[in-house]
């Protein structure tokens, strides 16, 4: 069997490892929850690697494994609608639920509660997680040079799903050239081009990029209009129209 790592620089989970491995040798029941795609299972799975693993979306086989095992993790625990009706005693049960607030109605039930934090609670992981993904994109990508990303630029409502995803994003639009820009423009005016009046419909696709970018780079209208070689009255009614702030 492929053994799983898991990784977090994160006190907090550091101590739900430490409890976890205390009780390893204990039949008790044990619950972690939190938001979905935080590791959860990957942070079991690498300490319980010879426990059943079985999805609570799929009672029927739930209770099965429950009669033919003293050692089961039970994912998307909170699918089951009844907990009630599952034998937990004499037996080593870690189940993983992805709840945003835990159910008073559980707490009775499990001898250790965990609650696992959500990804942009966790900085120490975010800044290691940070450099591991964008040095594994960039091999994908075939970029070598060094690029920064701000995190504050990048998705954490989902956890690692909308991180990595958002990752790759960012890595993506700072290794554009202008041919690829251009090429990506062309797809899109291809496809939503139409009516009467297409030129002003797309044209916010430049104006409004290059007025924030502007804005942002020089914090002065009176500059950027000089960059731009745009009246300053012209400028502003642009801002204007794009609703730039």
């Amino acid at each position: 069997m492929k053994k799983i790592n898991f990784i977090s620089h994160s006190a907090h989970i550091q101590g739900i490892i430490k409890g976890l491995t205390l009780s390893k040798s204990l039949f008790i029941s044990t619950i972690i929850w939190g938001e979905s795609n935080t590791g959860k299972l990957t942070l079991v799975r690498s300490l319980f690697p010879k426990a059943n693993c079985v999805n609570g979306k799929d009672l029927d086989l739930v209770q099965h494994t429950l009669k033919n095992s003293e050692e089961l993790v039970i994912y998307n625990f909170e699918a089951i609608p009844n907990i009630q009706i599952l034998d937990l005693e004499n037996r080593r049960i870690i189940a993983i639920a992805n709840y945003d607030k835990l159910p008073i109605s559980i707490e009775n039930s499990f001898a250790f509660i965990y609650h696992m934090p959500p990804l942009r609670e966790r900085q120490e992981d975010i800044v290691y997680f940070l450099k591991k993904f964008s040095d594994e994109i960039k091999i994908d990508l075939g970029v070598d040079e060094e690029i920064k990303i701000n995190s504050q630029n990048l998705d954490f409502s989902e956890n690692f799903q909308s991180f990595k995803i958002s990752l790759h994003r960012e890595l993506i639009k700072k290794t554009l050239s202008k041919d690829d820009i251009e090429s990506i423009l062309y797809d899109y005016l291809y496809k939503m081009m139409d009516g009467k009046n297409a030129y002003r419909e797309h044209l916010s696709l430049y104006e409004r990029p290059l007025i924030e970018a502007g804005l942002k780079k020089y914090k002065s209208q009176l500059k950027l209009s000089e960059v731009l070689g745009l009246n300053r009255n012209t400028l502003r009614k642009k801002i204007n129209e794009h609703n730039i702030d």
